[in-house]
């Protein structure tokens, strides 16, 4: 695979797919929305407020899998030395800290009505935000070397210093006690959410995946005309 990892096969493919990214983007986020704000019934303990869960955990999923992709494209810089690699996952890292940023927001508001705090150094919450820090830790060591092949070796080695953190986000709810509730899909015991509040949680994941596809594309695109534009100058 590592052959197609090449600029101008990259920016075809970007060329062909990104309308169909964002059409289904608009298409998922749009019924996802319908779902989960209209269609989908209250919860019979936390009423209304159960609806930040459509915004809130399929952001907070975006934000993990954005690092592991991250992660991957970083190992594959170091390995193979794609230049490619690297702006795939330094185009990524915004869009990650993003969604992280969106998870914290949303998970502070419906932690209000639910727990009675805005904000609590709970164990999953505490290393969701570390996740922020180490999005923000990884565009700025990019950012502070003028030698771009140099700030790419260094960014990569710290994507893959973070990604220790992804097990504990995971597994924090199993490993303390903590006021976050286990999880309800990805469980030894099989899902334990109704089929009329996992349906909308699956058609927001769809969209997100869809919209970051759309926005990393854009940004990859861009990325590359600029480098492009610098080579000729």
């Amino acid at each position: 695979m590592h052959k197609y990892f090449n600029p101008s096969i990259v920016n075809k493919f970007i060329g062909k797919a990104l309308p169909f990214f964002a059409i289904l983007a608009a298409g998922f986020l749009i019924a996802g929305l319908y779902c989960g704000l209209i269609a989908s019934p209250a919860d019979y303990q936390q009423g209304e407020a159960v609806r930040i869960m459509y915004v809130h955990v399929p952001a907070a999923w975006m934000a993990l899998a954005i690092y592991m992709f991250i992660g991957g494209m970083s190992a594959s810089a170091l390995i193979w030395r794609s230049p490619i690699s690297t702006t795939i996952a330094t185009c990524a890292a915004p869009i990650g800290a993003a969604f992280t940023l969106m998870c914290l927001i949303t998970g502070s508001i419906w932690g209000k009505p639910v727990w009675g705090a805005w904000w609590v150094w709970d164990a999953r919450l505490t290393s969701m935000l570390i996740l922020f820090f180490f999005y923000l830790g990884y565009m700025a060591l990019y950012d502070a070397y003028e030698n771009k092949e140099h700030a790419g070796k260094v960014s990569a080695i710290f994507a893959l210093i973070g990604l220790i953190n992804i097990p504990v986000i995971k597994f924090s709810v199993e490993w303390w006690n903590t006021l976050h509730q286990p999880a309800s899909i990805i469980r030894s015991g099989g899902v334990a959410i109704d089929g009329s509040m996992l349906r909308p949680l699956l058609l927001m994941f769809g969209g997100y995946i869809f919209f970051f596809f759309t926005i990393l594309s854009i940004r990859i695109k861009t990325s590359l005309m600029e480098k492009k534009i610098q080579r000729l100058s």
